[in-house]
């Protein structure tokens, strides 16, 4: 096998290739390129609600229909857990989506654009103006009866899908109002959490509830014991997940719970690292031998040991955590979470009902009309009073341009409608998921044409 590795192997400039690697190269460079565009993920979670939408209205409907609802049960003697497919996912495989909402959310408070009352006043209040006047544009249309559940629908901001057609736009558009538009997502993600903890629970359990704030000062007795590995705070996550299950607090917000608790500092300052890793380098320059490897010197393998534990105290545990499942999530959670929750059935008879019922119409035009008037006018009235300013080199017009942006409102807005409506109203949900779809699309297409005419200039 040695033999057979020095054969296939060939080296250029101090870089071994095996014999096929320069091809793959060739194909795998391009694709890790397309996977790490902005755009990829948000163009990866339509074409994800595309499958779901044609499976829903095709001959595999019933198929799909009973796939998703296939019950799968976890046990341990027993113990046992025993949900449907839809229910993993919604409450088991989403709250890895919430932890990375909530390391992004920790950084962004402790270092990013909410780190600063200055910088973070427009995108707060423009947050909170397009909260509020969605929620009451639904409630306007749903005013009585359980239909009112879904005000939180139209509150929430689809960060990929509204990212991703700013990225489409670049060089039409300031890179503050990129900036603008990401914080603005992220406290607007934070006011979702905030609704689906408080407003969408089921009966609380307090016995469960205790156990749950239990493990939470546990994973802040580590944070504050300076413990770094990741393993400690998962498998205490996990048993919060459940404790909050059980609760009937969401599960998913053991995620956020869990993100919080993950320690923001490193163990080396900058400059402590430099030192090791030249002190580090030094040895490995002389400790090389001619036609050395570090399969035939041990000493050299060593040093490289001793670096990589310098480069990961470095490095805060949170943003590796965040770089680690930032792609998985992206790429798996959010794409499977489309597929289980966007397959909504079109019945062309009924169209006009649908399209007229309060439930679409709180949907559709809290998130379409409600987002531009609560963010447009928020941010309005707080340049007005003086204590925010616009972003650099960006135009109120544009400013309001993205705003209809904010009406994207995918993941999270199903997300909560799913809370909303439970299996006794399901119809109720359907007409919300509908909606959202409709006014998510109409949102990016305004959104996208409207930034492109004002950046004409730009070009």
């Amino acid at each position: 096998m040695a033999v057979q590795d020095k054969v296939k192997a060939s080296s250029d400039n101090g870089i071994s290739y095996a014999r096929w690697e320069r091809t793959f190269s060739k194909v795998i460079s391009p694709f890790e390129e397309f996977i790490h565009r902005q755009t990829t993920s948000g163009f990866l979670l339509m074409a994800s609600a595309i499958v779901a939408i044609m499976l829903a209205n095709s001959a595999l409907a019933e198929l799909y229909q009973h796939f998703i609802h296939t019950p799968v049960a976890v046990s341990f003697g027993g113990w046992n857990i025993n949900m449907s497919l839809h229910h993993w996912v919604n409450d088991g495989l989403m709250a890895l989506f919430f932890f990375v909402v909530g390391l992004e959310l920790k950084r962004e408070i402790m270092v990013g654009e909410l780190s600063d009352i200055r910088q973070a006043a427009l995108p707060v209040i423009a947050a909170v103006g397009g909260m509020v006047v969605p929620a009451l544009i639904y409630l306007a249309f749903n005013h009585e009866g359980d239909a009112m559940r879904g005000w939180g629908v139209p509150m929430a901001t689809d960060i990929a899908f509204a990212v991703g057609i700013m990225a489409l736009l670049a060089g039409r558009v300031p890179k503050a109002l990129v900036t603008f538009l990401v914080a603005l997502a992220i406290a607007d993600d934070l006011g979702a959490v905030l609704v689906i903890a408080i407003f969408y629970t089921q009966d609380l359990a307090l016995n469960w509830l205790l156990i749950g704030l239990g493990l939470v000062l546990v994973l802040m007795t580590f944070n504050f014991a300076g413990i770094r590995k990741a393993m400690p705070y998962f498998i205490i996550a996990v048993l919060l997940w459940y404790a909050l299950l059980q609760s009937g607090v969401h599960a998913t917000i053991a995620g956020v719970l869990g993100a919080f608790m993950v320690p923001a500092r490193s163990k080396y300052d900058p400059g402590l690292f430099a030192d090791k890793v030249n002190e580090q380098v030094d040895t490995f320059i002389a400790s090389r031998q001619v036609d050395d490897s570090l399969l035939t010197n041990e000493k050299l393998y060593t040093v490289v040991q001793n670096i990589e534990h310098d480069v990961l105290a470095v490095q805060t545990p949170l943003q590796r955590l965040e770089r680690i499942w930032h792609l998985p999530v992206a790429f798996i959670v959010i794409p499977i979470f489309a597929i289980f929750n966007a397959g909504i059935p079109v019945q062309l008879s009924s169209l006009a009902d649908t399209f007229t019922h309060p439930v679409l119409l709180g949907s559709m035009f809290g998130l379409l009309l409600g987002k531009f008037a609560g963010i447009t006018g928020a941010s309005w009235i707080a340049l007005r009073l003086g204590i925010a300013q616009l972003p650099t080199g960006a135009r109120f017009s544009q400013l309001a341009a993205v705003s209809v942006l904010g009406g994207i409102g995918f993941t999270m807005s199903i997300f909560i409608a799913e809370l909303a409506f439970t299996q006794q109203h399901e119809d109720y949900l359907l007409l919300a998921k509908t909606g959202v779809l409709a006014a998510s699309l109409l949102a990016g297409i305004i959104g996208y044409v409207w930034l492109y005419w004002l950046g004409r200039d730009k070009v």
